[in-house]
């Protein structure tokens, strides 16, 4: 394997917070990366354009703070997610403000462009672009990004079908970079079994929502709380391109979560139309995990700890795993 880029070396635990629409904002991204995880959100989340500029700003000044005060334990870094797809209009302007302000990881989503993962490069910054499949794999890398996120089935928003195994040791064959794994992640021992089967990285989503940071209806945390894998759907009709969401909130829009149509995957759309995702929620199938809606810190510390636990039971050590 390669050496890891120097923006991954510096994490607590072996994961990566995933940008969630509407849901992550900076006081969310603040408290992960404080925890030593890398904390996301998408580019998007930011309305007006102008407020991805003050959220960074955000961002950037509560990190340095931190690191100021916690010398020894420094902030991990930052993610910002770019959809990479015709329907987004504000990718050139929020493009503009990542390099403007040198985000350390930019994630891209449903769609890989040479001249974003260029653009990045430029100032040092490390691109991270998430495939449901290998062939889109090699497509994102041969276009320049750094590393993958292998969103598996079972993960939460846009996921894919395939089995967390197969698509990993596919991606292992042709590939030595960075890779993180999504899919059902939401306890240490999952954080270690991504590991063990190839991956560098746990790709962290749905738990989150269930956090007080998490710009998330508080019926929505609670859904999270109460629901398990039973009570998830995957669809197409909310976006065009498939994913999986809570079906008590598909219930409640006047929905049956068992007979929903097919939605025509050109009529997709990430730039403007917030509406599917306010009332219909997404979620991971991993969220049997989750007791009880807790601060960010508290989540992370709960990991940390079931992750030293996964690692002694194979009488590996207590301590986190990154390779350098």
């Amino acid at each position: 394997m390669r050496p890891l880029p120097a923006a991954l070396r510096r994490l607590a635990l072996p994961a990566i917070a995933s940008p969630m629409f509407i849901v992550s904002n900076p006081k969310l991204v603040i408290e992960q990366c404080k925890a030593g995880v890398v904390g996301s959100m998408p580019a998007l989340n930011a309305r007006p354009a102008a407020q991805l500029d003050e959220w960074l700003h955000e961002i950037e000044e509560a990190l340095a703070a931190h690191d100021r005060a916690h010398p020894d334990a420094p902030a991990a870094p930052y993610a910002i997610n770019q959809i990479v797809h015709k329907s987004n209009d504000r990718l050139d302007h929020d493009m503009e403000v990542v390099v403007r302000r040198k985000v350390p990881i930019v994630i891209t989503s449903l769609g890989a462009r040479t001249d974003v993962n260029d653009a990045v490069h430029g100032y040092g910054g490390v691109v991270l672009h998430d495939i449901i499949n290998n062939a889109f794999a090699r497509k994102a890398i041969e276009k320049g990004a750094d590393g993958l996120i292998a969103v598996a089935a079972g993960a939460g928003g846009h996921a894919g079908v395939k089995s967390p195994f197969a698509l990993v040791q596919e991606i292992r064959q042709w590939f030595d970079g960075p890779v993180a794994l999504s899919g059902s992640i939401a306890t240490g021992g999952a954080i270690l079994a991504a590991q063990a089967m190839g991956a560098d990285f746990a790709y962290i989503g749905s738990a989150f929502i269930a956090t007080h940071e998490a710009r998330a209806a508080e019926a929505y945390k609670q859904m999270i709380v109460e629901c398990t894998s039973d009570d998830i759907v995957y669809s197409n009709l909310f976006t065009g391109v498939h994913g999986n969401y809570l079906k008590p909130s598909i219930r409640a829009a006047g929905l049956d979560p068992e007979n929903l149509p097919e939605s025509d995957p050109s009529k997709m759309s990430f730039g403007s139309d917030r509406k599917a995702w306010k009332d219909i929620w997404g979620c991971g199938q991993g969220i049997a995990a989750v007791k009880e809606v807790a601060h960010a810190g508290e989540l992370i510390a709960r990991l940390k700890r079931e992750y030293a636990q996964a690692r002694a039971r194979l009488g590996l050590g207590a301590e986190a795993v990154i390779a350098a």
